[in-house]
Protein backbone atom coordinates (compact mmCIF):
# COMPACT_ATOMS: atom_id res chain seq x y z
CA UNK A 1 0.00 0.00 0.00
CA UNK A 2 0.99 3.62 -0.40
CA UNK A 3 3.13 4.85 2.45
CA UNK A 4 4.70 8.23 3.05
CA UNK A 5 6.95 8.86 6.02
CA UNK A 6 8.39 12.27 6.78
CA UNK A 7 11.49 12.88 8.83
CA UNK A 8 13.96 15.61 9.72
CA UNK A 9 11.81 17.88 11.83
CA UNK A 10 12.93 19.37 15.09
CA UNK A 11 13.48 22.54 17.06
CA UNK A 12 15.64 25.25 15.54
CA UNK A 13 16.38 28.90 16.21
CA UNK A 14 15.26 31.71 13.92
CA UNK A 15 17.55 32.11 10.94
CA UNK A 16 18.64 28.49 10.86
CA UNK A 17 18.05 25.97 8.10
CA UNK A 18 16.45 22.54 8.09
CA UNK A 19 16.02 19.75 5.57
CA UNK A 20 13.00 17.50 5.69
CA UNK A 21 12.72 14.20 3.88
CA UNK A 22 9.80 12.04 2.84
CA UNK A 23 10.29 8.38 2.04
CA UNK A 24 7.69 6.92 -0.30
CA UNK A 25 6.71 3.34 -1.04
CA UNK A 26 3.89 1.33 -2.53
CA UNK A 27 3.56 3.17 -5.82
CA UNK A 28 5.63 4.08 -8.87
CA UNK A 29 7.21 7.09 -7.24
CA UNK A 30 9.05 8.45 -10.26
CA UNK A 31 5.85 9.04 -12.23
CA UNK A 32 3.99 11.14 -9.66
CA UNK A 33 4.07 14.76 -8.58
CA UNK A 34 4.98 15.02 -4.91
CA UNK A 35 3.67 17.77 -2.67
CA UNK A 36 4.72 19.35 0.59
CA UNK A 37 2.14 20.97 2.86
CA UNK A 38 2.29 22.42 6.32
CA UNK A 39 -0.17 23.16 9.08
CA UNK A 40 0.57 25.72 11.73
CA UNK A 41 -1.28 25.76 15.06
CA UNK A 42 -4.77 27.16 14.62
CA UNK A 43 -4.43 27.45 10.84
CA UNK A 44 -5.52 25.47 7.84
CA UNK A 45 -3.13 23.23 5.99
CA UNK A 46 -1.31 25.16 3.26
CA UNK A 47 0.71 24.21 0.22
CA UNK A 48 4.45 24.64 0.53
CA UNK A 49 5.20 23.50 -3.00
CA UNK A 50 5.46 20.54 -5.30
CA UNK A 51 7.79 18.79 -7.70
CA UNK A 52 6.69 16.98 -10.81
CA UNK A 53 7.97 13.70 -12.16
CA UNK A 54 10.36 15.64 -14.41
CA UNK A 55 11.63 17.80 -11.55
CA UNK A 56 9.67 20.93 -12.34
CA UNK A 57 8.89 22.76 -9.13
CA UNK A 58 6.23 25.21 -8.01
CA UNK A 59 6.04 27.29 -4.86
CA UNK A 60 3.46 29.81 -3.73
CA UNK A 61 4.93 33.27 -3.82
CA UNK A 62 5.29 33.37 -0.05
CA UNK A 63 7.47 30.25 -0.11
CA UNK A 64 9.62 30.91 -3.16
CA UNK A 65 12.56 32.64 -1.59
CA UNK A 66 13.37 30.22 1.21
CA UNK A 67 12.06 26.76 0.33
CA UNK A 68 13.44 24.26 -2.17
CA UNK A 69 11.97 20.88 -3.09
CA UNK A 70 14.00 18.12 -4.66
CA UNK A 71 13.49 14.44 -5.33
CA UNK A 72 15.50 11.28 -5.71
CA UNK A 73 13.72 8.84 -8.01
CA UNK A 74 16.20 6.09 -7.18
CA UNK A 75 15.70 6.22 -3.42
CA UNK A 76 12.03 7.25 -3.70
CA UNK A 77 12.53 10.32 -1.55
CA UNK A 78 11.40 13.89 -1.79
CA UNK A 79 13.10 16.55 0.28
CA UNK A 80 12.21 20.04 1.44
CA UNK A 81 15.05 22.39 2.23
CA UNK A 82 14.13 25.42 4.30
CA UNK A 83 16.41 28.34 5.06
CA UNK A 84 16.17 31.49 7.16
CA UNK A 85 13.48 29.89 9.25
CA UNK A 86 11.20 32.14 11.27
CA UNK A 87 8.76 31.47 14.11
CA UNK A 88 5.86 31.60 11.64
CA UNK A 89 7.34 28.54 9.92
CA UNK A 90 6.48 26.51 13.01
CA UNK A 91 4.18 23.79 11.75
CA UNK A 92 3.72 20.13 11.06
CA UNK A 93 5.05 19.43 7.58
CA UNK A 94 3.45 16.74 5.44
CA UNK A 95 4.24 15.15 2.12
CA UNK A 96 1.42 14.17 -0.14
CA UNK A 97 0.71 12.32 -3.37
CA UNK A 98 -2.48 12.07 -5.39
CA UNK A 99 -3.04 8.72 -7.07
CA UNK A 100 -6.22 8.05 -9.08
CA UNK A 101 -7.81 11.11 -7.47
CA UNK A 102 -7.10 9.79 -3.99
CA UNK A 103 -4.86 11.74 -1.65
CA UNK A 104 -2.28 10.04 0.52
CA UNK A 105 -0.56 11.71 3.45
CA UNK A 106 2.28 10.93 5.73
CA UNK A 107 1.97 11.38 9.51
CA UNK A 108 3.94 14.62 9.31
CA UNK A 109 7.06 15.91 10.99
CA UNK A 110 7.03 18.77 13.50
CA UNK A 111 9.16 21.86 12.97
CA UNK A 112 9.45 24.37 15.80
CA UNK A 113 11.24 27.65 15.26
CA UNK A 114 11.85 29.47 18.50
CA UNK A 115 14.56 31.39 20.26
Amino acid sequence: QVQLVESGGGSVQPGESLRLSCRASGFDFKTYTMYWYRQSPGKERELVGYITSVHHTYYPESMQARFTIDRDNIQNRVSLRMKRLAPEDTAVYYCNVVIMAQEFWGPGTQVIVSS
